[in-house]
């Protein structure tokens, strides 16, 4: 259930935070992995753009992600990823997820340390760039777009910015805030939307 009681945390000037961040819907997500599907590589690259989308990693996390890294936390799977500064930190990773990584990782005969895609940034830009393309997306798609996404779904579901910032392993809350601002901006709009002034126009036809 989605919480949209998403209050800022004291102190905080969303101003400083305030420009509107760029995502995909999970329709639209939904729609790239479809165009995918029957592709060479498909599943492969399939599995890549759910891995950008529901774990939220920087591309050059999810390019080194190994099936070493999945493992099991408290009911449910996490990876062990390596982020900006070489810092350590724990990323949730939905369960159906990670089952469909271990499945590649076996019928591909990939060993723990075998990385699930074996191609560089750029590549991994093309791909993702031409998937958008073919499923119609008039968006400007690229890798980093996945996180963004990711983080404003995790947000919107949860109303929780400090679960988020340990989430994306942001050092400080100023792009969490972002996620946060641009999503206000969203209800603020839908709000004022169902503003009605229909009594103006009765009056006018009386």
């Amino acid at each position: 259930m989605e919480n949209r009681s998403l209050v800022p945390a004291k102190g905080f000037a969303l101003q400083k935070a305030g420009r509107i961040v760029e995502y995909l819907l999970p329709e639209e997500i939904y729609q790239i992995i479809e165009t995918l599907k029957e592709k060479r590589n498909g599943e492969r690259n399939v599995l890549l753009i759910l891995t950008l989308f529901e774990t939220g990693l920087r591309i050059s996390e999810a390019l080194s992600l190994t099936p070493k890294k999945i493992d099991r936390y408290n009911g449910g799977y996490i990876l062990h990823i390596i982020g900006k500064g070489n810092k350590p930190r724990m990323v949730t990773c939905p369960s159906e997820l990670a089952n469909r990584l271990k499945a590649y990782a076996y019928e591909k005969n990939l060993t723990p340390d075998s990385r699930f895609w074996k191609f560089n940034r750029t590549r991994a830009w093309q791909i993702i760039k031409e998937a958008g393309r073919k499923a119609g997306i008039t968006k400007r798609i690229y890798p980093h777009l996945f996180r963004h996404s990711d983080a404003i779904e995790r947000l919107r579901q949860t109303g929780n910015p400090r679960a988020l910032q340990h989430h994306l392993g942001h050092s400080s809350m100023m792009m969490t805030m972002r996620y946060l601002s641009t999503l206000q901006e969203e209800d603020s709009l839908h709000i004022q939307q169902e503003v009605q002034f229909n009594r103006i126009y009765e009056n006018e036809r009386d």
